[in-house]
Protein backbone atom coordinates (compact mmCIF):
# COMPACT_ATOMS: atom_id res chain seq x y z
CA UNK A 1 0.00 0.00 0.00
CA UNK A 2 1.18 3.64 -0.74
CA UNK A 3 2.80 5.38 1.94
CA UNK A 4 0.09 8.00 2.89
CA UNK A 5 2.84 10.24 4.95
CA UNK A 6 4.57 10.71 1.77
CA UNK A 7 4.16 13.96 -0.85
CA UNK A 8 0.79 13.00 -3.16
CA UNK A 9 3.30 15.01 -5.70
CA UNK A 10 5.86 12.20 -5.78
CA UNK A 11 5.97 8.65 -4.21
CA UNK A 12 9.09 6.15 -4.94
CA UNK A 13 7.71 3.52 -7.63
CA UNK A 14 8.73 0.45 -5.70
CA UNK A 15 7.15 -2.82 -5.44
CA UNK A 16 3.78 -4.18 -3.80
CA UNK A 17 3.76 -7.03 -1.51
CA UNK A 18 1.67 -9.97 -3.33
CA UNK A 19 0.11 -10.66 -0.05
CA UNK A 20 -1.19 -7.43 0.82
CA UNK A 21 -4.92 -8.01 2.21
CA UNK A 22 -8.14 -6.35 0.38
CA UNK A 23 -6.01 -5.42 -2.40
CA UNK A 24 -9.19 -4.25 -4.77
CA UNK A 25 -9.47 -2.16 -7.94
CA UNK A 26 -9.10 1.78 -8.17
CA UNK A 27 -11.21 4.26 -9.27
CA UNK A 28 -7.95 4.96 -11.68
CA UNK A 29 -8.40 1.41 -13.08
CA UNK A 30 -12.06 1.29 -13.28
CA UNK A 31 -11.79 4.81 -15.24
CA UNK A 32 -8.97 3.00 -17.07
CA UNK A 33 -11.36 0.13 -17.81
CA UNK A 34 -14.22 2.15 -18.90
CA UNK A 35 -12.16 4.69 -21.54
CA UNK A 36 -10.54 1.42 -23.35
CA UNK A 37 -13.84 0.06 -23.83
CA UNK A 38 -14.77 2.83 -25.71
CA UNK A 39 -11.77 1.49 -28.74
CA UNK A 40 -13.63 -1.82 -28.30
CA UNK A 41 -16.64 -0.46 -28.98
CA UNK A 42 -15.62 1.00 -31.92
CA UNK A 43 -13.89 -2.02 -32.99
CA UNK A 44 -17.18 -4.50 -32.52
CA UNK A 45 -18.98 -1.85 -34.46
CA UNK A 46 -17.15 -1.84 -37.42
CA UNK A 47 -16.82 -5.91 -37.13
CA UNK A 48 -20.84 -5.87 -37.31
CA UNK A 49 -20.96 -3.56 -40.72
CA UNK A 50 -18.57 -5.51 -42.25
CA UNK A 51 -20.45 -8.62 -41.93
CA UNK A 52 -23.87 -7.18 -42.31
CA UNK A 53 -22.15 -5.99 -45.82
CA UNK A 54 -20.57 -9.39 -46.25
CA UNK A 55 -16.91 -8.03 -46.13
CA UNK A 56 -16.48 -11.50 -43.85
CA UNK A 57 -12.72 -11.55 -44.32
CA UNK A 58 -11.80 -7.82 -43.96
CA UNK A 59 -13.81 -7.48 -40.63
CA UNK A 60 -12.57 -10.39 -38.71
CA UNK A 61 -9.16 -9.66 -39.93
CA UNK A 62 -9.48 -5.95 -39.04
CA UNK A 63 -11.61 -6.55 -35.39
CA UNK A 64 -8.63 -9.38 -34.56
CA UNK A 65 -5.74 -6.92 -35.14
CA UNK A 66 -7.68 -4.00 -33.94
CA UNK A 67 -8.61 -5.58 -30.69
CA UNK A 68 -4.38 -7.02 -30.28
CA UNK A 69 -3.71 -3.50 -29.61
CA UNK A 70 -6.68 -2.75 -27.20
CA UNK A 71 -6.08 -5.95 -25.44
CA UNK A 72 -1.82 -5.61 -25.06
CA UNK A 73 -1.96 -2.14 -23.92
CA UNK A 74 -4.89 -3.23 -21.07
CA UNK A 75 -3.15 -5.96 -20.11
CA UNK A 76 0.25 -4.18 -19.95
CA UNK A 77 -1.02 -1.49 -17.33
CA UNK A 78 -3.15 -4.00 -15.58
CA UNK A 79 0.00 -5.91 -14.87
CA UNK A 80 2.10 -2.98 -14.05
CA UNK A 81 -0.30 -1.50 -11.60
CA UNK A 82 -1.09 -4.69 -9.57
CA UNK A 83 2.51 -4.70 -8.82
CA UNK A 84 3.99 -0.60 -8.71
CA UNK A 85 0.82 1.45 -8.31
CA UNK A 86 1.71 4.17 -5.73
CA UNK A 87 -1.28 6.54 -7.04
CA UNK A 88 1.36 9.36 -6.93
CA UNK A 89 0.43 12.44 -9.09
CA UNK A 90 2.85 11.70 -11.41
CA UNK A 91 1.95 7.62 -11.39
CA UNK A 92 -2.06 9.11 -12.05
CA UNK A 93 -0.86 11.40 -14.96
CA UNK A 94 0.84 9.06 -16.92
CA UNK A 95 -1.54 6.70 -16.63
CA UNK A 96 -4.34 9.84 -18.30
CA UNK A 97 -1.58 9.87 -20.90
CA UNK A 98 -2.28 5.96 -21.43
CA UNK A 99 -6.22 7.06 -21.77
CA UNK A 100 -5.94 9.46 -24.21
CA UNK A 101 -3.51 7.21 -26.55
CA UNK A 102 -6.60 4.38 -25.90
CA UNK A 103 -9.28 7.41 -27.27
CA UNK A 104 -6.98 8.35 -30.06
CA UNK A 105 -6.71 4.48 -31.45
CA UNK A 106 -10.57 4.18 -31.28
CA UNK A 107 -10.50 7.21 -33.11
CA UNK A 108 -8.69 5.72 -35.71
CA UNK A 109 -10.74 2.52 -36.25
CA UNK A 110 -12.89 3.84 -38.65
CA UNK A 111 -10.25 4.86 -41.07
CA UNK A 112 -8.42 1.13 -40.04
CA UNK A 113 -11.43 -0.94 -41.33
CA UNK A 114 -12.75 1.08 -44.42
CA UNK A 115 -9.43 2.19 -45.80
CA UNK A 116 -6.38 -0.07 -44.06
CA UNK A 117 -5.28 2.95 -42.84
CA UNK A 118 -3.17 2.63 -39.65
CA UNK A 119 -1.58 5.73 -39.20
CA UNK A 120 -3.78 7.17 -36.01
CA UNK A 121 -3.59 3.63 -34.52
CA UNK A 122 -0.29 3.55 -34.61
CA UNK A 123 0.13 6.80 -32.98
CA UNK A 124 -2.26 5.87 -30.35
CA UNK A 125 -0.90 2.82 -29.63
CA UNK A 126 2.58 4.20 -29.50
CA UNK A 127 1.42 6.86 -27.19
CA UNK A 128 0.09 4.01 -24.95
CA UNK A 129 3.31 2.28 -25.08
CA UNK A 130 5.71 5.26 -24.50
CA UNK A 131 3.88 6.54 -21.56
CA UNK A 132 4.84 2.74 -19.93
CA UNK A 133 7.76 2.84 -20.77
CA UNK A 134 8.17 5.88 -18.91
CA UNK A 135 6.40 3.96 -15.79
CA UNK A 136 9.60 1.21 -15.93
CA UNK A 137 12.47 4.09 -16.40
CA UNK A 138 10.81 5.26 -12.99
CA UNK A 139 10.72 1.91 -11.45
CA UNK A 140 14.62 1.20 -12.92
CA UNK A 141 15.23 4.40 -10.38
CA UNK A 142 13.45 3.73 -7.58
CA UNK A 143 13.10 -0.35 -7.14
CA UNK A 144 16.70 -1.46 -7.00
CA UNK A 145 16.30 -5.53 -6.75
CA UNK A 146 14.48 -4.98 -10.14
CA UNK A 147 16.48 -2.74 -11.73
CA UNK A 148 17.30 -5.14 -14.72
CA UNK A 149 13.87 -6.31 -15.41
CA UNK A 150 12.79 -2.75 -15.59
CA UNK A 151 15.47 -2.04 -17.62
CA UNK A 152 14.47 -4.92 -20.17
CA UNK A 153 10.64 -3.90 -20.43
CA UNK A 154 12.07 -0.03 -21.09
CA UNK A 155 14.16 -1.25 -23.73
CA UNK A 156 11.91 -3.74 -25.47
CA UNK A 157 8.73 -1.84 -25.42
CA UNK A 158 11.37 0.55 -27.06
CA UNK A 159 12.63 -0.98 -29.68
CA UNK A 160 9.24 -3.04 -30.46
CA UNK A 161 7.55 0.77 -30.68
CA UNK A 162 10.09 1.83 -33.74
CA UNK A 163 8.98 -1.03 -35.55
CA UNK A 164 5.28 -0.05 -35.57
CA UNK A 165 6.20 3.29 -36.54
CA UNK A 166 8.53 1.71 -39.28
CA UNK A 167 5.83 -0.51 -40.02
CA UNK A 168 3.96 2.45 -41.61
CA UNK A 169 6.42 2.86 -44.36
CA UNK A 170 6.64 -0.52 -45.73
CA UNK A 171 4.86 -1.52 -48.81
CA UNK A 172 0.99 -2.60 -48.34
CA UNK A 173 2.35 -6.59 -49.28
CA UNK A 174 4.46 -6.07 -46.21
CA UNK A 175 1.73 -5.05 -43.96
CA UNK A 176 0.04 -8.22 -42.43
CA UNK A 177 3.31 -10.11 -42.23
CA UNK A 178 5.09 -7.08 -40.50
CA UNK A 179 2.04 -6.88 -38.20
CA UNK A 180 1.94 -10.43 -36.94
CA UNK A 181 5.92 -10.10 -36.34
CA UNK A 182 5.54 -7.22 -34.07
CA UNK A 183 2.92 -8.94 -32.55
CA UNK A 184 5.21 -12.01 -31.49
CA UNK A 185 7.77 -9.47 -30.63
CA UNK A 186 5.75 -7.53 -28.43
CA UNK A 187 4.62 -11.22 -26.57
CA UNK A 188 7.91 -12.00 -26.06
CA UNK A 189 9.10 -8.89 -24.45
CA UNK A 190 7.68 -9.84 -21.04
CA UNK A 191 8.75 -13.27 -21.04
CA UNK A 192 12.30 -12.07 -21.38
CA UNK A 193 12.18 -9.24 -19.27
CA UNK A 194 10.37 -11.11 -16.74
CA UNK A 195 13.94 -13.47 -16.37
CA UNK A 196 15.67 -13.56 -13.55
CA UNK A 197 13.94 -10.97 -10.78
CA UNK A 198 9.99 -11.14 -11.57
CA UNK A 199 7.71 -8.26 -10.91
CA UNK A 200 5.62 -9.18 -7.83
CA UNK A 201 2.01 -8.93 -8.80
CA UNK A 202 -1.29 -9.86 -6.70
CA UNK A 203 -3.52 -12.96 -8.01
CA UNK A 204 -6.34 -11.80 -6.63
CA UNK A 205 -6.17 -7.95 -7.67
CA UNK A 206 -5.16 -9.79 -10.96
CA UNK A 207 -8.01 -11.98 -11.34
CA UNK A 208 -10.12 -9.41 -9.93
CA UNK A 209 -8.80 -7.01 -12.97
CA UNK A 210 -9.20 -9.55 -15.62
CA UNK A 211 -12.91 -9.72 -14.13
CA UNK A 212 -14.20 -6.51 -14.50
CA UNK A 213 -12.54 -5.88 -18.36
CA UNK A 214 -14.57 -9.00 -18.99
CA UNK A 215 -17.71 -7.78 -17.04
CA UNK A 216 -17.68 -4.46 -18.93
CA UNK A 217 -16.74 -5.97 -22.59
CA UNK A 218 -19.84 -8.10 -22.18
CA UNK A 219 -21.72 -5.49 -20.97
CA UNK A 220 -20.63 -3.59 -24.37
CA UNK A 221 -21.77 -6.35 -26.47
CA UNK A 222 -25.60 -6.17 -24.27
CA UNK A 223 -25.31 -2.83 -25.15
CA UNK A 224 -24.12 -3.05 -28.92
CA UNK A 225 -26.83 -5.52 -29.62
CA UNK A 226 -29.67 -3.23 -28.22
CA UNK A 227 -29.05 -0.45 -29.91
CA UNK A 228 -28.73 -2.61 -33.49
CA UNK A 229 -32.49 -4.17 -32.48
CA UNK A 230 -33.91 -0.65 -31.84
CA UNK A 231 -32.65 0.97 -34.72
CA UNK A 232 -33.61 -1.96 -36.36
CA UNK A 233 -36.80 -2.21 -34.96
CA UNK A 234 -38.00 1.09 -37.17
CA UNK A 235 -41.78 1.98 -36.69
CA UNK A 236 -42.04 -0.96 -34.40
CA UNK A 237 -40.64 -4.25 -32.75
CA UNK A 238 -41.37 -7.45 -35.18
CA UNK A 239 -41.82 -11.26 -33.29
CA UNK A 240 -38.65 -12.07 -34.56
CA UNK A 241 -36.83 -9.05 -33.11
CA UNK A 242 -38.60 -9.81 -29.75
CA UNK A 243 -37.02 -13.62 -30.20
CA UNK A 244 -33.84 -12.34 -31.23
CA UNK A 245 -33.44 -9.57 -28.20
CA UNK A 246 -35.01 -12.40 -25.32
CA UNK A 247 -32.21 -15.18 -27.32
CA UNK A 248 -29.63 -12.14 -26.93
CA UNK A 249 -29.87 -11.76 -23.51
CA UNK A 250 -30.28 -15.46 -22.59
CA UNK A 251 -26.41 -15.73 -24.23
CA UNK A 252 -24.92 -13.14 -22.54
CA UNK A 253 -26.12 -13.91 -19.42
CA UNK A 254 -24.83 -17.62 -19.68
CA UNK A 255 -21.80 -15.92 -20.55
CA UNK A 256 -21.71 -14.34 -17.54
CA UNK A 257 -22.24 -16.97 -15.37
CA UNK A 258 -19.87 -19.67 -16.95
CA UNK A 259 -16.85 -16.84 -16.54
CA UNK A 260 -17.77 -15.47 -12.91
CA UNK A 261 -18.86 -19.98 -11.90
CA UNK A 262 -15.85 -19.74 -9.59
CA UNK A 263 -12.92 -17.66 -8.84
CA UNK A 264 -10.23 -17.76 -11.31
CA UNK A 265 -7.32 -16.04 -8.76
CA UNK A 266 -6.29 -19.81 -7.10
CA UNK A 267 -5.37 -20.65 -10.80
CA UNK A 268 -2.24 -17.62 -10.83
CA UNK A 269 -0.01 -20.09 -8.62
CA UNK A 270 3.19 -19.85 -11.04
CA UNK A 271 4.67 -17.11 -13.48
CA UNK A 272 4.25 -19.76 -16.68
CA UNK A 273 -0.17 -20.62 -15.31
CA UNK A 274 -0.43 -16.82 -15.64
CA UNK A 275 1.11 -15.90 -18.26
CA UNK A 276 -0.80 -19.03 -20.12
CA UNK A 277 -4.44 -17.51 -18.51
CA UNK A 278 -3.51 -14.10 -18.83
CA UNK A 279 -2.43 -14.24 -22.71
CA UNK A 280 -5.37 -16.66 -23.06
CA UNK A 281 -8.15 -14.33 -22.42
CA UNK A 282 -7.83 -12.60 -25.36
CA UNK A 283 -9.42 -14.70 -27.11
CA UNK A 284 -12.04 -14.29 -23.98
CA UNK A 285 -11.96 -10.90 -24.50
CA UNK A 286 -12.36 -10.64 -27.90
CA UNK A 287 -15.01 -13.30 -28.15
CA UNK A 288 -17.37 -11.63 -25.69
CA UNK A 289 -17.04 -7.66 -27.67
CA UNK A 290 -17.80 -10.14 -31.12
CA UNK A 291 -20.75 -11.78 -29.90
CA UNK A 292 -22.54 -8.10 -29.39
CA UNK A 293 -21.35 -7.68 -33.18
CA UNK A 294 -22.86 -11.22 -34.42
CA UNK A 295 -26.31 -10.14 -32.45
CA UNK A 296 -26.60 -6.71 -33.94
CA UNK A 297 -25.79 -8.94 -37.46
CA UNK A 298 -28.82 -11.13 -36.98
CA UNK A 299 -31.10 -7.55 -36.01
CA UNK A 300 -29.71 -6.61 -39.27
CA UNK A 301 -30.38 -10.08 -41.32
CA UNK A 302 -34.20 -10.02 -39.73
CA UNK A 303 -35.20 -6.54 -40.98
CA UNK A 304 -33.63 -7.73 -43.93
CA UNK A 305 -31.16 -4.77 -44.49
CA UNK A 306 -27.65 -7.44 -44.19
CA UNK A 307 -26.46 -8.27 -47.12
CA UNK A 308 -25.84 -12.03 -45.86
CA UNK A 309 -27.64 -15.24 -45.72
CA UNK A 310 -29.35 -16.28 -42.98
CA UNK A 311 -26.65 -19.07 -42.02
CA UNK A 312 -23.57 -16.41 -42.21
CA UNK A 313 -25.45 -14.05 -39.62
CA UNK A 314 -25.97 -17.15 -37.38
CA UNK A 315 -22.67 -17.90 -37.66
CA UNK A 316 -21.57 -14.07 -36.67
CA UNK A 317 -23.14 -15.49 -33.31
CA UNK A 318 -22.00 -18.91 -33.46
CA UNK A 319 -18.04 -18.91 -34.26
CA UNK A 320 -17.48 -16.02 -31.00
CA UNK A 321 -19.61 -18.13 -28.65
CA UNK A 322 -17.91 -21.03 -29.58
CA UNK A 323 -14.55 -19.47 -28.87
CA UNK A 324 -15.48 -18.17 -25.72
CA UNK A 325 -16.91 -21.56 -24.90
CA UNK A 326 -13.72 -23.26 -26.06
CA UNK A 327 -11.16 -20.61 -24.19
CA UNK A 328 -13.22 -20.21 -20.92
CA UNK A 329 -12.81 -24.17 -21.05
CA UNK A 330 -9.32 -24.25 -21.52
CA UNK A 331 -8.36 -21.73 -19.13
CA UNK A 332 -10.77 -21.79 -16.08
CA UNK A 333 -12.97 -25.09 -16.28
CA UNK A 334 -10.62 -28.07 -17.06
CA UNK A 335 -8.28 -26.53 -14.06
CA UNK A 336 -11.15 -26.37 -12.22
CA UNK A 337 -13.86 -29.12 -12.62
CA UNK A 338 -13.92 -32.95 -12.83
CA UNK A 339 -16.90 -34.83 -14.83
CA UNK A 340 -19.80 -33.99 -17.03
CA UNK A 341 -18.38 -30.28 -16.67
CA UNK A 342 -15.83 -30.92 -18.88
CA UNK A 343 -16.95 -32.90 -21.07
CA UNK A 344 -20.45 -30.72 -21.61
CA UNK A 345 -18.01 -28.09 -23.05
CA UNK A 346 -16.80 -29.54 -26.55
CA UNK A 347 -20.37 -30.45 -26.46
CA UNK A 348 -22.10 -27.72 -26.46
CA UNK A 349 -19.36 -26.07 -28.91
CA UNK A 350 -19.93 -28.34 -31.52
CA UNK A 351 -23.95 -27.85 -31.16
CA UNK A 352 -23.54 -24.12 -31.22
CA UNK A 353 -21.34 -24.23 -34.33
CA UNK A 354 -24.67 -26.84 -36.06
CA UNK A 355 -27.18 -24.20 -34.81
CA UNK A 356 -26.98 -22.09 -37.96
CA UNK A 357 -28.38 -25.01 -40.08
CA UNK A 358 -31.80 -24.99 -37.65
CA UNK A 359 -35.10 -22.55 -38.51
CA UNK A 360 -34.31 -20.48 -35.02
CA UNK A 361 -30.52 -20.50 -34.70
CA UNK A 362 -30.06 -17.99 -31.99
CA UNK A 363 -32.80 -19.34 -30.20
CA UNK A 364 -31.01 -23.11 -30.44
CA UNK A 365 -27.77 -20.98 -29.31
CA UNK A 366 -29.47 -19.16 -26.36
CA UNK A 367 -31.57 -22.88 -25.53
CA UNK A 368 -27.54 -24.70 -25.15
CA UNK A 369 -26.13 -22.08 -22.91
CA UNK A 370 -28.97 -22.16 -20.30
CA UNK A 371 -28.48 -26.04 -21.01
CA UNK A 372 -24.44 -25.46 -20.48
CA UNK A 373 -24.94 -23.06 -17.24
CA UNK A 374 -27.80 -25.51 -15.64
CA UNK A 375 -25.17 -28.39 -15.83
CA UNK A 376 -22.11 -26.03 -14.62
CA UNK A 377 -25.01 -25.22 -11.56
CA UNK A 378 -25.88 -28.95 -10.74
CA UNK A 379 -22.24 -29.75 -10.84
CA UNK A 380 -21.45 -27.17 -8.41
CA UNK A 381 -23.77 -28.60 -6.00
CA UNK A 382 -22.84 -31.68 -6.10
CA UNK A 383 -19.18 -30.61 -5.53
CA UNK A 384 -20.57 -28.52 -2.67
CA UNK A 385 -22.78 -31.12 -0.97
CA UNK A 386 -20.69 -34.44 -1.64
CA UNK A 387 -18.98 -36.76 1.18
CA UNK A 388 -15.89 -35.66 0.52
CA UNK A 389 -16.47 -31.98 1.18
CA UNK A 390 -19.11 -32.70 4.00
CA UNK A 391 -18.36 -31.52 7.29
CA UNK A 392 -14.75 -29.68 6.57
Amino acid sequence: MADATRSPLYRPLTSRSPDEPHRAATPLELFFDLCFVVAVAQAANELHHAVAENHLGQGVLGFLLVFFAIWWAWVNFSWFASAYDNDDVAYRLTTLVQIAGALILAAGVPRAFEHADWKLITLGYVVMRLAMVTQWLRVRRDDPPRRATATRFAVGILVVQAGWVLRLLLPPEWGLISFFVLVVCELLVPLWAERGRPTRWHPHHIAERYSLFTLIVLGESVLAATVAIESASGTGYTTALIWLAAAGLVIVFAMWWLYFDRPAHDLLTSFKRAFQWGYGHYFILASAAAVGAGLAVAADYDTHTAHVSGVVAAYAVAVPVAVYLVSLWLLQICPHHRGLVVYAFPGTVVLVLLAPFTPAPIQVIAVLMAALVAIVVLAGRGRTHSPATAGR
